[in-house]
């Protein structure tokens, strides 16, 4: 029942922020999904309506790298390897949208490492 009402009020601080960030081609979307387990970040491009570049603790690259997906370490090295791949492909700068998560913890880990390793947002 808590979790429940948990999730709700996620999804609707989701669609309230939703209204607002928008990804271009010049500057696309990083959306963070996280889970008990597992964290998954994309860049999306919302005007062609494709993935661009995406990661996770899902991902075999990194499968190995860690001890546990579901800590900040996780996040972190997942963080890291999305803004390298950006970088890869030419995107610099992206929008954030934590999709309705707080900007705590495991989302800012990730939001962090991506800023160090390059991307502007």
């Amino acid at each position: 029942m808590q979790r429940e009402r948990i999730e709700r009020t996620r999804l609707r601080r989701n669609f309230r922020s939703r209204r607002k960030i928008f990804g271009t081609p010049e500057r696309p979307r990083l959306v963070v999904f996280r889970s008990s387990r597992h964290i998954y970040a994309q860049i999306i491009d919302d005007v062609a309506g494709v993935t661009l570049a995406s990661s996770s603790t899902m991902s075999r690259a990194l499968r190995g790298q860690l001890k546990s997906g579901g800590n900040r370490e996780a996040a972190k090295i997942v963080g890291t390897a999305l803004a390298k791949q950006a970088m890869d492909i030419g995107i610099r700068a992206v929008c954030f949208d934590r999709n309705g998560y707080k900007y705590h913890g495991r989302v800012k880990a990730l939001a962090d490492a991506a800023r160090e390793a390059g991307l502007k947002f």
